[in-house]
């Protein structure tokens, strides 16, 4: 990464959007890798399982809208010190209070999909700091947060197996209280930010054809990644009978492959066109999980999968907020919110049919099948595009693209 990167933003607020992003991830996942152990006590069938699990994704899907029109009105930073406050409040009455039933599971994860909502709050505040030439990898650094969930993954079912799954909302307030400290120490506003959007720019970008293939794009790789993260503890443990530690450990790595690829996803989409970038990750993507469905015997090969899917899709995340500021230089408010939606909506849906889809076959074969055929529409759907887009972006934008 060149010297120019790091002399053209404000890498105190860089730090601060990726510290509560990746803190903000761990606790928007942490109902993933504590599943069994929750199902298991609350008595909680796989598509409730699956749902519960979903739930966050869902909620956050649609709070980083509400979240995006608060950092336009007010400032990033004031939207992201009220997204902080109000989960600490959730976790903090969940720990005192206990959770006793499934549905006082679901409103939990209407509350931590606030933390999901960071989303809409850490890119823009790094982001706008940054010239075009460097989005790819401020946005990828900013969005290398995700890898909170290798954090939650790793040691929520350890701390659940010694303290109880409850007190685990306790625990976490420790780090996001020095995280909410710290981003309010760190973090600065933009000199220069776009002025707050209205309802109808949103719906001027939705009347643009380009922002629902945006949105169906990230729908696959950022919904594939946190779907497959949160539904796969309770697939390992399903399918291969790992217990809730192990089966942590195994979805540790695929969600660290996929966090990790995050930012190398935006610079090589800086160095070899976002298009280029993204028809490889799909490829890679929807091989892997095609071949996973056939339900392979050994779980060290349905792990290696699971990985390389992840590598892929994560690549993915990075490669399509490459292309986003591009496409919408003027409305990369509107778009960071519009696609961040589409991604955890995605999320939702994989993960609450890979529950509903076991529960009623009595196998996730068909549900993996179904994501990995989405894979493949989006990688026609993309190579379709790039034609049209050649003429209609014009060239400055497609020397950055590299097409």
């Amino acid at each position: 990464m060149h010297n120019s990167f790091w002399k053209a933003g404000h890498t105190p607020t860089l730090f601060a959007a990726f510290l509560y992003f990746d803190l903000s991830f761990m606790v928007w996942y942490l109902l993933g890798p504590l599943a069994v152990q929750i199902a298991t006590d609350l008595q909680l069938t796989t598509q409730q399982r699956g749902f519960m699990v979903a739930t966050p994704i869902l909620a956050g899907a649609f709070l980083r809208f509400i979240m995006g029109m608060l950092a336009d009105r007010l400032s990033p930073k004031t939207a992201g010190i009220i997204g902080q406050v109000i989960v600490i409040g959730a976790l903090l009455m969940a720990w005192k209070l206990g959770i006793h039933s499934y549905e006082q599971t679901l409103l939990l994860g209407v509350f931590l999909g606030m933390a999901g909502a960071s989303f809409a709050v850490a890119l823009p505040l790094a982001s706008q700091w940054y010239p075009p030439q460097h989005q790819g990898k401020a946005m990828g650094i900013a969005g290398a947060g995700n890898s909170g969930t290798v954090i939650a993954a790793l040691a929520a079912p350890l701390l659940a197996a010694a303290f109880g799954w409850s007190n685990v909302f306790g625990l976490a307030l420790i780090p996001l209280v020095l995280t909410l400290v710290l981003f309010s120490l760190l973090a600065r506003n933009a000199p220069n930010r776009a002025k707050a959007k209205s309802m109808a720019d949103y719906l001027n970008a939705l009347g643009d054809r380009d922002s629902w293939w945006f949105m169906f794009f990230y729908s696959v790789t950022f919904g594939g990644f946190i779907g497959l993260a949160s539904a796969l503890p309770g697939y390992f443990h399903d399918q291969y009978g790992l217990n809730p530690q192990t089966a942590g450990y195994y979805t540790a790595a695929c969600v660290f492959a996929g966090s990790l690829m995050r930012p190398l996803g935006g610079a090589l989409a800086d160095r070899f066109g976002g298009i280029r970038a993204l028809l490889g990750t799909y490829t890679i993507a929807t091989l892997c999980i095609g071949a996973v469905g056939f339900h392979l015997s050994s779980s060290v090969a349905a792990l290696a999968l699971f990985v390389s899917a992840m590598l892929g899709l994560g690549a993915g995340n990075g490669a399509v907020f490459q292309l986003v500021p591009q496409r919408f230089a003027k409305e990369i408010g509107v778009m960071t919110g519009l696609v961040g939606m589409a991604g955890g909506i995605g999320g939702f849906l994989l993960t609450a049919g890979l529950g509903a889809i076991k529960q009623s076959t009595g196998d996730y074969q068909l549900a993996l099948w179904l994501f990995a055929s989405l894979g493949l529409i989006a990688w026609f759907g993309l190579y379709g595009v790039k034609r049209r887009w050649r003429t209609t972006w014009g060239s400055a934008a497609f020397s950055a693209a590299r097409v």
